[in-house]
Parts: structure tokens; sequence; C-alpha cells
């Protein structure tokens, strides 16, 4: 089998989790800058066999989607025609940096280290392939 990729896409960095090749496990792999995103995908990509991307749908309380929307839906359109086999799906990513920096205070983090905000988001983006995965 293949990995999936989930992605907590930001304006300036991007957390990045993956599942192992039997898709049972999610672990975070990273925070990349939102500029080098296409290129540390291509990478992975190349050592890695990838079936699927999910990208945290960001929305407000109401369900409407955010101003962040578009610019994934901009990446989503070059990562398409860069991987053309690969499926791209979404998933909600409310209060997942809430519930991730909740998980990080009560892991015992010294904390000098829970300032480090590339921590919250290969939390959230591991949060949100979890959430994904529990709806397949």
């Amino acid at each position: 089998m293949a990995r999936i990729l989930g992605i907590d896409y930001g304006t300036k960095k991007c957390g990045v989790s993956a599942t192992d090749s039997l898709q049972i496990i999610v672990s975070a792999i990273g925070t990349v800058p939102t500029l080098e995103l296409l290129q540390y995908l291509k990478n992975y990509i190349q050592e890695e066999k990838v079936e699927k991307i999910v990208f945290g749908k960001p929305t407000h309380r109401d369900g409407v989607s955010t101003y962040l929307q578009e610019h994934i839906d901009d990446f989503v359109d070059k990562l398409s025609k860069e991987f053309p086999d690969v499926t791209i799906d979404y998933q909600d990513e409310r209060m997942t940096s809430i519930e991730a920096k909740s998980i990080i205070l009560q892991s015992g983090i010294k904390k000098s280290k829970r300032r480090d905000k590339t921590l919250v988001d290969k939390i959230s983006a591991v949060l949100i392939l979890q959430k994904y995965l529990g709806h397949i």
C-alpha cells in the first residue's frame, strides 16, 4: 500500500503528517515553509509511494470556508498538475490547533518547547489525518 499525507496548510508554514505504508499509524514528519511545500512534496513523493494527500479544510464555526481555502485551492491546482495520480481530499480542521495545544500541554513538554509553534502545526497535521482516516 501507499502512504497518505496530511497537510495543515498555512500562509507561512505547513504541518505535514504521513501514515505508515499500511495506513495504520499517523506520524508527524515536519513543518515546512509554505513557499517550499511543493518542492518538499516532490522530494517526498520521489522517495515514498503516496496515493492521497489530505488537506485540512479551514472553516468558520458556521461551516463557511475561510479566506485560506483560496490559497489551498491554488496550491492544490499546482499539485494536481504535478502529480495527477495522487488523489486530493479534505478534512474539516476546526479545533485542531486547540486540540494540538492541549495535547502539547498535557504531554509535559517544557515551557520553552511548548512555545515552538511548528510543534502545533505538526500535531495539527496528525490530527487532520487521524480524523480523516476515522471517516474512511
